[in-house]
């Protein structure tokens, strides 16, 4: 009984010893993932940018901010779910980061942190937290999230749905309203995240929401921005229906896309890419979210960021964030593939950065 005793005793040491080991690896790829090399930073200047700014400086986010007390690698806390969710946080920024170092795809993966970036980007003093606006992902929900953190209200439910994006009343800075050294301090040293999802599913909610539906009625898309589209891009001018999908797509994917952009101004936000937006090679992001995750990632969010006791991100209704290849297979079915690839051209970067893979329409 001596020797089965011994065993036992050299079984639970070796199990231990892979457990130390096991969680210095995953810290250790934590801490080296979360921060972009400098030399891949860069500045291409396109008609769409305003002003830029300073260059960010490479700076260390403090710890705690990325890796939480709940989330150090002791106790229960830890629990394999966990585990699960943190591996699939640090592989989409390794991703990133490998895809933004990759000159073949630096013009569709890299812009400048321009005033155009920057009014996409709110900011949370209190809880040092920066969140990158990307339209048609489910943003509407995050603001309210942050609007309930800096104090303008006390719960989610109490926003009224015209305040939320009423950027007068609801209490949330955009962080271009501050100083280039605040601006660069804000950068380096906050919790910073957003939100993807399919480009070409999302493309199609835009068009849906904009064009179609526009249930806020915002008549400029209608009445100013698709007459403009539908001139430059109808191949059938005997058409007289409003604007297709097709003429959408047809705008978007040519190259000389930007003249209308510049006369559209800020509305593109809701089908420009995600580089344009946010700028995630230039700037480094804590967090990366999925759409079609988000069931798992807007509490793994609230958690990394240290909120996940003040505020809970809204209740999701099933099958919201679900991939529908159906839907996307429908819309892109009459349109030529030579205007489906051009668009995909446009998009790649978008792709490519967030490990989205290329339609199977596309391939065949």
């Amino acid at each position: 009984w001596l020797t089965s005793d011994n065993m036992h005793h050299q079984w639970l040491l070796l199990a231990a010893c892979f457990w130390v080991i096991f969680m210095f690896m995953v810290a250790s790829k934590f801490i080296t993932l979360t921060f972009k090399d400098p030399d891949g930073y860069g500045a291409k200047q396109e008609p769409l940018i305003l002003t830029a700014v300073t260059k960010v400086e490479a700076v260390h986010v403090p710890e705690e901010k990325h890796w939480p007390e709940e989330f150090q690698p002791t106790g229960k806390a830890f629990s394999g779910n966990l585990i699960r969710q943190t591996l699939v946080h640090m592989e989409r920024l390794e991703l990133l980061r490998n895809v933004c170092r990759d000159t073949a795809l630096r013009d569709l993966s890299h812009t400048a942190v321009s005033k155009f970036v920057l009014d996409r980007i709110f900011v949370c003093d209190k809880h040092k937290i920066l969140f990158c606006q990307t339209p048609k992902v489910g943003n509407t929900q995050w603001k309210k999230v942050l609007i309930v953190l800096n104090g303008a209200f006390s719960s989610i439910e109490e926003i009224p749905e015209n305040i939320v994006h009423d950027h007068e009343k609801n209490g949330l800075p955009r962080l271009s309203s501050f100083s280039d050294s605040e601006i660069k301090k804000r950068l380096n040293l906050y919790f910073k995240f957003f939100i993807v999802r399919d480009p070409f599913e999302r493309l199609i909610s835009a068009f849906k929401d904009k064009f179609v539906h526009n249930p806020r009625f915002e008549p400029w898309y209608r009445h100013e921005i698709a007459p403009g589209i539908i001139r430059k891009y109808r191949k059938n001018r005997t058409e007289t229906k409003g604007l297709q999908f097709e003429d959408f797509v047809r705008y978007l994917g040519d190259p000389n896309h930007r003249w209308l952009d510049v006369q559209f101004g800020d509305h593109i936000i809701h089908w420009v890419t995600y580089v344009e937006l946010c700028a995630p090679c230039e700037i480094t992001y804590s967090v990366i979210g999925h759409h079609e995750t988000l069931e798992d990632d807007a509490p793994y969010i609230l958690k990394a960021a240290g909120i996940d006791h003040l505020v809970s991100y809204p209740t999701i209704p099933p099958g919201i964030t679900v991939y529908n290849r159906t839907k996307v297979e429908r819309y892109f079915s009459g349109i030529s593939k030579r205007d489906i690839r051009r668009l995909y051209a446009r998009f790649e970067g978008d792709f490519k950065l967030f490990g989205y893979r290329e339609p199977d329409f596309l391939l065949n």
